[in-house]
């Protein structure tokens, strides 16, 4: 859920791509910001299970405000960038019936109305103080199955967050649905200045969308696993790659 705090134009939420903070590149420090944001959420206390997709991702856009056509080739810009980070099949749907996933631009007026139609009226206890919010649900597998993004495209305009809005909300439903301080720079973290994904975000999908990590393992079973995938990481490369990986987001062309 996207949280009030300092309005960013577009150019400059990620002018500076300040990636500085080097800890990120470390496995320890990685595994900890992995656990924080993947185990917890905003939303409720207390540790919750692994989440992710087994089935392909397939949105469906719900347009209630005008600029239709920037709105959707931002937010597909977007997932295009998921669906290569992660390996996951994201589709585009164009039947509402098809979507598991629902993705509404629409006014602040209509934002209370479009989440309780969505997501059930218990998730309006977590509006205040937000600018945008997902939501998903889970089989009793703890699989992903189904998963809703409102966005009321003026508040987020007014706060400088429609990107942001954009790129955390479908992010966070892939199964990463926790903001933590642990985790930095991240779109996970208020504090991070940039708005796109961090090279450190990059290394959270992926290794969430690792066949060996499955819906439901706790972090016990999850430690073992995350080290040893790190370590791999390191060999490969694939730490020192994200860098690059992040910076290749279709979203970067929308600031030359």
């Amino acid at each position: 859920m996207m949280k009030r705090g300092i309005a960013l134009g577009l150019l400059t939420l990620i002018s500076h791509c300040a990636f500085g903070q080097e800890n990120w590149r470390d496995p320890a420090f990685i595994e900890r910001a992995f656990l924080n944001v993947a185990l917890r959420n905003e939303y409720s206390a207390g540790e919750k299970p692994l989440s992710k997709w087994r089935e392909p991702l397939r949105i469906y856009f719900d347009h209630q405000v005008p600029d239709k056509a920037l709105h959707e080739q931002l937010a597909r810009d977007h997932v295009q960038h998921l669906a290569q980070v992660t390996g996951h099949s994201i589709q585009v749907v164009t039947s509402r019936t098809e979507a598991n996933v629902i993705w509404v631009f629409t006014q602040q007026s209509k934002w209370q109305q479009a989440l309780e139609e969505l997501a059930g009226k218990s998730a309006t206890q977590t509006m205040h103080g937000a600018i945008c919010q997902a939501n998903y649900s889970t089989n009793s597998a703890s699989e992903i199955v189904a998963a809703s993004v409102v966005i009321p495209v003026d508040q987020a305009r007014d706060h400088g967050k429609l990107l942001a809005c954009i790129v955390e909300e479908i992010t966070q439903v892939m199964g990463l649905p926790n903001d933590s301080e642990l985790a930095y720079p991240s779109i996970f973290n208020d504090k991070t200045p940039e708005d796109l994904l961090s090279p450190l975000d990059v290394v959270l999908l992926k290794l969430l969308y690792e066949p060996e990590l499955s819906s439901g393992m706790r972090q016990p079973q999850l430690q073992s696993l995350l080290k040893a995938k790190l370590k791999q990481y390191e060999q490969q490369g694939v730490l020192e790659n994200a860098v690059q990986e992040a910076r290749s987001s279709p979203l970067y062309e929308w600031l030359r």
